[in-house]
């Protein structure tokens, strides 16, 4: 038997119990005790019949440097939740479908998550292009829906009544971006580079929405497919414009061709992204390129950037079981994954209830919520959660992200 230390048993302690206290309210008693370096704990264990929670992510396709760390945290997560208690008294299974980054794959595993494993809501998906495609499904059924993706449109238009997300949408990240450039650089002419689909589509009608609002002037606009493999040819248009800064909205792995291509192109005007490459995936691959690259992500990302003491406990505990599980630090898609199903097990403890309806209830009603991501306060009309606020500016600097505001 692999031997643990007792660092890291004692994190594990502290996870079941913050999740219990600050998340799931399980209602179980929770014992540890301690003798020399072992550290453990014992709770009552879940018994009946599972209460069942789907989920939809991209493990493969473009969209894998972000569905990964999500499989890898609702395959963690409810290992824990059920050594906590699991919820209303019962286990928690958690059957995850892989959609390939492909939205009609998404609709064919939510049909199938619904009809044949009976699940009571489901996690769907990484892709903003997938979680449009689910969200009619779990409409037309009465369905909650945790949403991961950041495209508006997701929470913003109909039907919204059975979808809520944990990541900050397009809007909200925009804001950010934008506020960077024209108040901390005082910059004006922006060029604006987007990939075609659903995520960087949304980001691009939201920059050109309120760029003027924000004193700021669109010269270039030029975008791209998802598995384009050269993008020099968009880049030497936008080149040709003059502009002071190029803001590039997508998902790996358009932005790390993009940083590649400006180099190779002699392009030094400043490069500001979107919270679609904050990842570690993203250095990889764009490699030197990345060095400077400045965008709006999660607090996780720099976790010394939490102030508030509760969202800093959770977090660094999050980030030591995920380390622990993974052999590395989780991105901030796996903090979003997380906030999913916390949020979503939190709902039903609270509704002492499966029924969707009761389920819809309790997380219109959930609020001070802490996440690694920030805190959230849903509504009736408010399916997002966190704000605008909640974001901090990183630049990628020595092949890691620091903190510039």
């Amino acid at each position: 038997m692999k031997k643990v230390s007792r660092v890291s048993l004692l994190v594990l302690v502290l996870l079941i119990g913050l999740l219990a206290v600050l998340a799931l309210g399980c209602g179980g008693e929770t014992t540890t005790t301690t003798a020399g370096e072992v550290t453990s704990t014992s709770v009552a264990q879940p018994t009946g019949e599972p209460v069942v929670i789907g989920a939809i992510v991209a493990a493969t396709g473009p969209g894998a440097a972000l569905g990964e760390q999500e499989r890898n945290v609702l395959q963690m997560m409810e290992t824990q939740i059920n050594n906590a208690g699991g919820v209303l008294g019962r286990p928690v299974k958690i059957v995850i479908e892989d959609d390939k980054s492909d939205p009609k794959e998404a609709v064919t595993a939510a049909n199938r998550l619904i009809d044949q494993e009976k699940v009571v809501a489901i996690i769907a998906a990484t892709t903003s292009s997938s979680t449009l495609a689910v969200k009619e499904i779990t409409a037309a059924k009465g369905l909650p829906q945790m949403a991961m993706a950041a495209a508006n449109a997701i929470t913003d238009t109909a039907p919204m009544e059975w979808i809520w997300r944990t990541p900050q949408k397009d809007a909200m990240a925009v804001a950010r971006a934008l506020t960077y450039i024209s108040g901390t650089l005082k910059l004006k002419k922006i060029a604006v580079l987007h990939d075609e689909n659903a995520f960087g589509s949304s980001g691009a009608a939201e920059i050109e929405k309120t760029v003027a609002s924000a004193g700021l002037e669109i010269v270039a606009k030029e975008s791209y497919k998802t598995d384009e493999t050269d993008l020099t040819a968009q880049l030497t248009k936008i080149r040709g414009a003059n502009p002071e800064v190029l803001v590039v909205w997508g998902t790996n792995p358009g932005p790390a061709l993009a940083a590649k291509n400006m180099k190779q192109l002699g392009m030094e005007i400043p490069y500001i992204g979107s919270h679609g490459i904050a990842n570690k995936t993203f250095i990889d691959l764009a490699g030197e390129a990345a060095e400077g690259v400045v965008f709006p992500a999660g607090r996780l990302l720099v976790p010394s950037s939490i102030t508030n003491p509760d969202q800093k406990a959770i977090t660094d505990l999050f980030i030591k079981q995920y380390t622990v599980d993974f052999g590395s630090s989780p991105n901030t898609f796996a903090g979003y994954a997380f906030e999913a199903i916390t949020l979503l097990v939190n709902a039903i403890s609270k509704a002492g209830s499966t029924e969707p309806a009761a389920i819809q209830t309790a997380l219109n009603a959930t609020t001070g919520f802490v996440g690694p991501d920030g805190v959230y306060n849903y509504s009736p009309t408010n399916h997002d959660g966190l704000t605008a606020e909640d974001m901090i500016i990183v630049k990628i600097q020595g092949g890691t992200w620091v903190l510039v505001e």
